[in-house]
Order: C-alpha cells, then sequence, then structure tokens
C-alpha cells in the first residue's frame, strides 16, 4: 500500500447504485426523438410505450404469457401495487435482509395490517433460511438486496407447484442476473438502476397464476387509484399495452428504449449479465489480495454481481469506537469525491459504516480497476491521518 496518488483515473467516475451509470456512449442527442409535447395517449406515445414494453420482453426473455406494465412512482411503485392488489387472499411470508426488504415488512405490518404475516429476517450480510420458506402462502422478497450486496443464490429454492404467489422485488437484479419467470409471480423494477435509465418509473410483471389472483380476488381496503389494476372484476388489459395510470416522462421512456437497444446491440442478456460478473471480478480479486477490505456478503454464493457492499478488516480500524470506525469510513467516499474519481460510493443510510460499489452492465471493467487503486490510496491516506 502506497500514499503515491494512482497515475491512472476511471474514464466515468459514477458508481452510483441508483441512478446508476449511463450506458457507454451515452448522448443527449439519443434522444432527440423522443415525441416532446405530445400525448402519451397519441399514437406516437402509445408506440413508444409498447416498443419499451416489446423490448423489456425480448431483452430479459419473459414468456409469452406475462403481461409486462409501466406503472408509476419507480420500483416502489409497482411493489406496492403488487402488495395492495395481491395480498390478503392467503397468508404471506415476508423474507428481509436489507432495507427495503424491511420497508415492505412494514408497509405489511402497519398499512395493511395482515395479521396472517410471518416474518423472516436476516442481518446485513446474510441471507435467511430459504428452507424454511412457506410456499402455501404468498412469499414477498428482494431478489437481490441493494443495500446489503446480498442476492438470492438461485430460484431452485421455490418450488414449481406452490400455492401461493411470489412476488419479487428484482430492481437491482434485472437486466444483471439470471432469474427463473417460471418461480416468479410477479417480478419488479426501475429504470434507474442497472440499465442506467432516468427515475420515476416502475415495470411490473405479472404471471397468469398472478392475473388470476387480480381477477378472482378483492382486498377489503380501499384502493388508490394509481394502484388499481382491475375493472369490473377484468383485468384492464390497456395497463400492459403502453396505456399508463398516470403521465409518464416521454423523454424517460426514450431514454429507457435507448438503453434497450444497446443491449440488444452488445448480445442482450447474456452480454449484460457477462459485464456486471466482469465488473464484480475485478472487486473480488482487488479484495483477496487486499487485507484492510473485505465483502459484507457473507458467502460468495449470495454476493451481488450489481450493489457490491464492502467492510473495513483492518485491525487498527475495527479497534475503534463503533462512532470513530462510522467516521473513518466517511472520509473513503469523501476523498475520492474531492479528486473526482468516485461519486456516490458510501453505503446505504440504514446499513453498517462501508462502501458500496455499483457494478450494474453499464459500468466498464476499466473504470472499476482504476477504482480499485484510488481505494487503496484513500484507505492509507485516511490510516495515516489516525497515526498522526
Amino acid at each position: 500500500m502506497t500514499n503515491a496518488m494512482p497515475g491512472v483515473r476511471p474514464a466515468n467516475a459514477n458508481f452510483s447504485s441508483g441512478p446508476c451509470a449511463k450506458r457507454p456512449g451515452w448522448n443527449l442527442q439519443n434522444l432527440k426523438d423522443a415525441p416532446l409535447g405530445r400525448s402519451h395517449r397519441a399514437k406516437v406515445g402509445k408506440a413508444k410505450l409498447q416498443l419499451a414494453i416489446d423490448l423489456t420482453r425480448e431483452i430479459l426473455q419473459v414468456p409469452a404469457d406475462y403481461r409486462i406494465g409501466i406503472v408509476p412512482a419507480s420500483d416502489t411503485g409497482a411493489v406496492e401495487m403488487a402488495m395492495w392488489s395481491l395480498l390478503g387472499a392467503r397468508g404471506v411470508d415476508m423474507l428481509a435482509w436489507e432495507s427495503f426488504g424491511e420497508g415492505w415488512v412494514t408497509d405489511v405490518a402497519k398499512q395493511l395490517k395482515l395479521k396472517d404475516a410471518r416474518t423472516l429476517k436476516a442481518g446485513y450480510g446474510d441471507i435467511v433460511d430459504l428452507k424454511t420458506v412457506n410456499f402455501d402462502n404468498d412469499v414477498v422478497f428482494t431478489w437481490n438486496g441493494t443495500t446489503s450486496g446480498v442476492r438470492v443464490p438461485n430460484a431452485d429454492w421455490i418450488p414449481g407447484d406452490r400455492k401461493g404467489l411470489t412476488i419479487c422485488d428484482a430492481t437491482s437484479a434485472a437486466f444483471a442476473q439470471r432469474m427463473d419467470f417460471s418461480k416468479l409471480d410477479v417480478v419488479t423494477f426501475s429504470w434507474q438502476k442497472v440499465l442506467g435509465g432516468e427515475a420515476a418509473h416502475g415495470m411490473l410483471i405479472l404471471s397468469p397464476r398472478a392475473v388470476e389472483r387480480l381477477q378472482t380476488y378483492t382486498p377489503p381496503w380501499p384502493m388508490p387509484k394509481i394502484f388499481r389494476m382491475t375493472n369490473n372484476g377484468k383485468v384492464t388489459e390497456g395497463l400492459f399495452v403502453g396505456e399508463t395510470i398516470n403521465t409518464p416522462s416521454m423523454l424517460c421512456v426514450e431514454d429507457y428504449i435507448d438503453a434497450l437497444l444497446w443491449s440488444k446491440q452488445i448480445g442482450g442478456l447474456d452480454a449484460l449479465v457477462a459485464r456486471a460478473d466482469a465488473n464484480t471480478k475485478v472487486i473480488a480479486d482487488w479484495v483477496a489480495k487486499t487485507p484492510w477490505v473485505d465483502f459484507l456478503a457473507k458467502s460468495a454464493d449470495i454476493r451481488s454481481n450489481t450493489s457490491v457492499c464492502l467492510k473495513i478488516v483492518d485491525p487498527a480500524i475495527t479497534a475503534l469506537s463503533a462512532d470513530a470506525q462510522a467516521a473513518f469510513v466517511k472520509q473513503l467516499p469523501a476523498l475520492l469525491e474531492k479528486e473526482k474519481v468516485a461519486y456516490d460510493i458510501d453505503g446505504y443510510r440504514d446499513a453498517p459504516p462501508g462502501l458500496r460499489v455499483w457494478c450494474g452492465a453499464t459500468v466498464e471493467a476499466s473504470d472499476v480497476a482504476a477504482l480499485t487503486q484510488w481505494l487503496d490510496w484513500a484507505f492509507a491516506k485516511a490510516k495515516a491521518d489516525i497515526k498522526s
């Protein structure tokens, strides 16, 4: 380790976990065909929204009988829409191993006030025992814990003959991790994660089983207008052909289409997953030879390849008080931001003190490699300041 400043800087210093880095080669001129000033319900607007849905299906390899809709309020809106519309027909298992999963638990307990709800929790860096999940119940879980750097290893733990529905918050997994849609009844994500789109829009993917629930079950609580997916007991089909509930930004739609077309051009889902894996391998190779840092995730099989969360394990730092450790960790992203080599890599506010580096498909491996050198520099500088 050296205090010498590295000679190579990341070409793109954006490592935020949302909104995430724009795709390589992105330019504002790419959005020149956005139908600005036009109604999203006009033929041109509906065509753009339908194209976004069709490309989503193609890139993510969503089955033909699954419905895909564009909904308001980002991934949060999509998850809430699913929970408010579908839960309550049977018991529910709520799985939580990070902040957003905890948020869904709170909503079920304090807003929907479901009595037959079971919560399975794990601390940051760990995951619940998936063998204990009751699939006679509905199940709500995050595929990839954005704030903990922990993901489910696969979908093998979900039975094909389950009685309940699986509701999966996949916002930091979609387009970077492979999801078995046959095991998932609801999948949600937002544009501003793996593809680096702009905020405010969510995606809601429903299996035939989820649609059947919508048409055979009426929740006992009042349903806000922006959550309503049925009319007189029938699914509102327009939602899944680009007739959005509220007015979308056509500029954001154009940006999402641009990212999807880029994904298709580079090789689709295979290429996107490979890019995220390659980025994370750079981090893993660096961690393996760097004694002061480790992954927050306790084992490699549950380690995220997008929101990579790191903790400081240097004995001189871990011997400090909790407040002193937190203060030390905060210095690292501040030093890097001052040098304009990394932005927004602080750990999430509710997570243990640490760093969080986005390694999704829009990030270049060469930039991650350059960042690791700067992380070593920042750590050495901050530690030297303590000794002095």
